[in-house]
């Protein structure tokens, strides 16, 4: 009879024992849990946002407020509250200011961050006699200039005062005459910044 007990508690204490080490085992596994890897910005601080480009503003603390948005072809985004907020042009950090700015209407020191979840690059075209006509990625600001050092430069038949600027404007193509030597004065008549779609010709 007395051995009969002691074997039954002996189990009891594996089992107990069991349960100990089980629910530690869980315990150890919620601590050591992988947080969900946070978006990473694919562009770079000084790059200015475009039509299309895929963003994420967070609101900290404010789940409603932190949304995935794309850039509409008008340039702008839509929050709620704020409404309509001018997205092209802007960096990262200049947007989340704005956005800020534009939040403390209705939230008491609102902490705001934008990243770029992904671009899709506005992009201007050079042809003609240059080193390397092609198509080449807008990002930022970009004059005639660069893009031509882009471009490798001009070949020996080329003709750098006849350079012209096409452009596509309210559904109209417009065309300028742009002199390299003039765009090299002190002035640098001509040398304006390209818009997505630009195409520089080279005759």
């Amino acid at each position: 009879m007395v051995h009969a007990r002691w074997a039954v508690a002996c189990l009891l204490s594996v089992v107990l024992f069991v349960g100990v080490v089980a629910n530690a085992g869980a315990a150890d596994n919620a601590v050591k849990a992988i947080p969900p890897p946070q978006a990473v910005s694919q562009a770079g601080p000084e790059y200015r946002m475009g039509p299309e480009d895929q963003i994420r503003v967070s609101v900290w603390e404010n789940a409603q407020l932190t949304l995935d948005l794309v850039v509409r072809p008008d340039g702008k985004i839509s929050m709620p509250l704020i409404q309509d907020v001018t997205a092209e042009g802007q960096t990262a950090a200049g947007l989340a200011t704005q956005i800020q700015q534009k939040l403390t209407t209705f939230i008491k020191e609102p902490q705001v961050s934008v990243i770029v979840l992904q671009v899709n690059a506005p992009k201007f075209f050079v042809i003609g006699n240059v080193t390397r006509p092609g198509t080449y990625p807008l990002r930022g600001e970009t004059s005639i200039l660069q893009a031509l050092s882009l471009a490798g430069g001009f070949t020996q038949f080329a003709s750098p005062r006849s350079i012209k600027l096409i452009r596509n404007a309210a559904g109209k193509q417009e065309v300028r005459k742009v002199n390299y030597n003039k765009m090299i004065d002190e002035d640098g008549e001509g040398n304006y910044i390209l818009k997505s779609g630009d195409t520089i010709v080279v005759p």
